[in-house]
């Protein structure tokens, strides 16, 4: 926090008045020591490892986050988006302890006590290991919370597909346990072999894909919008990836220390059923949904990520585009992270662009925070320009739409 003398909560509400209920906020970059930068994220290409060689690249943008970052030698705010006021810059952690329920809603604050999702853009080169997310139960064994996620692959970002626009998912019908757990046996044997039991579906820029925790998954190289639930705990099961050696402590790091090397119990962290189930896609897959008909308005808002989570709602997103010269109001139930993806305009009274190029430590006008209190009053989208849409992605917490597609519903 950067705040001098003042309260949180007085830098807050001061942010609050001058942006009529929306915040501006500053990139947050973080590095994998264990990814390789796609170069999509627009951070100039000098400053990709401006952690550091030895932190590793920068390849993951994350999005009004009150999330750390559980990165080995993180620095202390790693993940943490920051508020931008004037002369003032906190974090939107600190903002929304300082005023949560009029920040994220009462029904959220009440139930969490803060923004309990965020989300990033991922941008790697080539292919990711294969890993799952662990449950609420499984990550409460290690002081954690569980992670679900959901995918979108914006077309405007991935006119370059990278060097493996494919992601495994699940494992394919008839794999066993011990099938896996003879994988994991074999860790300091070279490729463990995982992928042998997964299938690959091809990633095309405008769709995207649910995914719960406990799903294995070897996420594809398309730069991709991730919200999700407000947790950084994983566990790798593929042994290398590219001819890279995984190390083993990335299988465990969210694994109770005695269970390090109990490879049954690794192993009953899948959700058997929903891995090996025969039309995995049909349970997963999502295309883009129009909320209403409105393109004779001069906008288009639609569904991106939406679908419940073991009959819950934990997280959703949206695309708006606004065409050349237009403008809409939109009332949304909740409060919710913004990210321009193209074009330039206005949201409510603040100016917004989409970069060309980004400099690390460089502020930006293209990431907002819109309240609760500004999003059920209603906020304008404005496009400024004559020949460019204003595209905008924007996403929600947990249980605020009353009313949301499930997965499927786009071949209706």
């Amino acid at each position: 926090m950067t705040i001098g003398a003042k309260s949180a909560g007085q830098a807050t509400r001061e942010a609050l008045e001058a942006g009529e209920g929306i915040l501006r906020l500053a990139p947050t970059w973080v590095p994998r020591v264990y990814l390789q930068p796609g170069r999509r994220l627009k951070l100039d290409s000098s400053d990709l490892y401006a952690f550091g060689a030895h932190r590793g690249g920068i390849d993951e943008r994350w999005f009004a986050s009150t999330t750390p970052a559980m990165n080995d030698g993180r620095t202390p705010d790693e993940g943490f988006s920051y508020v931008v006021s004037g002369d003032e810059r906190f974090t939107l952690k600190d903002a929304v302890e300082a005023e949560g329920a009029r920040l994220v809603g009462k029904a959220i604050w009440d139930k969490y006590h803060r923004w309990p999702v965020y989300s990033k853009f991922f941008d790697n080169s080539g292919p990711i290991m294969h890993h799952l997310h662990q449950s609420e139960e499984q990550a409460k064994l290690v002081g954690r919370e569980g992670k679900p996620e959901g995918y979108y692959f914006p077309p405007q970002l991935n006119a370059t597909l990278g060097n493996f626009p494919h992601t495994y998912f699940g494992l394919e019908p008839g794999t066993t346990k011990e099938d896996i757990r003879r994988c994991l046996d074999r860790w300091d044997q070279g490729d463990n072999g995982i992928l042998d039991f997964s299938k690959a579906y091809r990633l095309k820029p405008g769709t995207g894909w649910l995914v719960p925790p406990r799903i294995l998954h070897a996420p594809g190289s398309l730069l991709t919008y991730e919200p999700q639930w407000g947790s950084d705990v994983l566990a790798m099961f593929q042994s290398m990836v590219e001819g890279r050696p995984v190390p083993r402590s990335l299988l465990t790091q969210d694994v109770p220390e005695e269970k390090h090397y109990d490879l049954d119990f690794i192993v009953d962290l899948v959700d058997w059923p929903a891995n090996v189930e025969s039309e995995f896609k049909k349970h997963h897959y999502l295309e883009p949904i129009p909320v209403d008909d409105s393109t004779s308005e001069g906008y288009i808002d639609r569904w991106i990520v939406y679908g419940l989570i073991e009959g819950q709602q934990r997280f959703s997103a949206k695309e708006l585009t606004v065409m050349p010269g237009a403008r809409c109001t939109l009332r949304d139930p909740g409060a919710s992270g913004v990210i321009v993806t193209q074009g330039h305009g206005t949201i409510g009274k603040l100016k917004v662009d989409c970069p060309s190029l980004i400099r690390f430590g460089e502020m930006t006008q293209d990431e907002v925070f819109i309240s609760h209190e500004a999003a059920v009053t209603g906020v304008t989208f404005e496009n400024h320009s004559k020949t460019d849409p204003l595209v905008t992605l924007r996403y929600f917490g947990p249980d605020v739409h009353p009313a949301m597609p499930v997965v499927g519903d786009h071949r209706r």
